[in-house]
């Protein structure tokens, strides 16, 4: 029924009991879910799920944090991940102004050759953007996104920006956050952003919606976000399930 299009369950915090989660997935809904990596050991982590799950793809990536040391033989290795069956994109790739765990020139010239990648292989790309949004839209802006398709992960900018990026060909991805009380500008986002441009995600083992705030996320509590975008829009919980399930198959290409 749900497509969580955004998760990390090779995180360490799944260790104890990683088997059990997922194998708890059909029971609750959740049809499909595509594990993101962010560095070259995550990245080959989530193609071995997508290997041992059919209901799992792999996205693969280095995420900003992780960018500092990067170099052309680690591009050819994310080259050589990419091109298994069960891989669907490249990412989480971007931009992060928060922690700056990488320095701000390397971030943005990794994201910029991740790009390039993406546009060499004719896979979509799945963008990390994080207090970074001027640098991050003007890079997107250098690329014909729409060839190959994106996702801006974990939306957190204004609707004027979201519009801009569903002209660029790509998905709004909403996760926990949409469901928190004071989160304006995520409702305001998911109310005015069509149906049609959203995914929902999320983004476990981190940002758990209401009512699970405060505990460790999985891909079964994407029903919280759909359902919160359902009581957004006036619709169906089964609708906003069906119409984004339909979106996250199209961008990742799943038939």
């Amino acid at each position: 029924m749900f497509f969580d299009s955004h998760a990390h369950l090779d995180d360490d915090k799944f260790n104890r009991d990683r088997a059990q989660v997922i194998g708890a997935m059909e029971g609750a809904g959740i049809s499909l879910i595509a594990n993101i990596g962010d560095d070259l050991e995550t990245s080959r982590k989530s193609l071995v799920l997508a290997k041992k799950y059919p209901f799992i793809y792999a996205v693969v990536g280095i995420h900003p944090h992780h960018v500092e040391k990067l170099t052309e033989s680690d591009m050819n290795e994310l080259a050589l991940l990419a091109e298994e069956d069960k891989v669907v994109a490249i990412g989480e790739i971007g931009l992060d102004y928060y922690y700056d765990n990488s320095p701000r020139d390397l971030q943005k010239k990794w994201f910029k050759r991740q790009i390039e990648l993406a546009m060499e292989l004719d896979m979509p790309i799945a963008v990390h953007n994080r207090d970074s949004n001027a640098d991050c839209m003007e890079i997107l802006k250098k690329f014909d996104i729409r060839k190959i398709g994106g996702i801006m992960h974990c939306y957190s900018g204004s609707v004027q920006m979201a519009k801009e990026v569903v002209s660029m060909g790509m998905y709004i991805s909403m996760a926990g956050p949409v469901t928190f009380k004071n989160n304006r500008r995520g409702i305001e986002v998911a109310c005015e952003i069509p149906l049609e441009n959203l995914l929902i995600e999320t983004d476990s083992p981190y940002l758990s919606p209401e009512p699970v705030r405060g505990t460790r996320n999985d891909s079964r509590n994407v029903r919280y976000v759909a359902e919160k975008i359902a009581e957004i829009k006036g619709i169906s919980v089964e609708e906003v399930a069906k119409q984004t399930m339909e979106n996250a198959k199209n961008v990742y290409r799943i038939k």
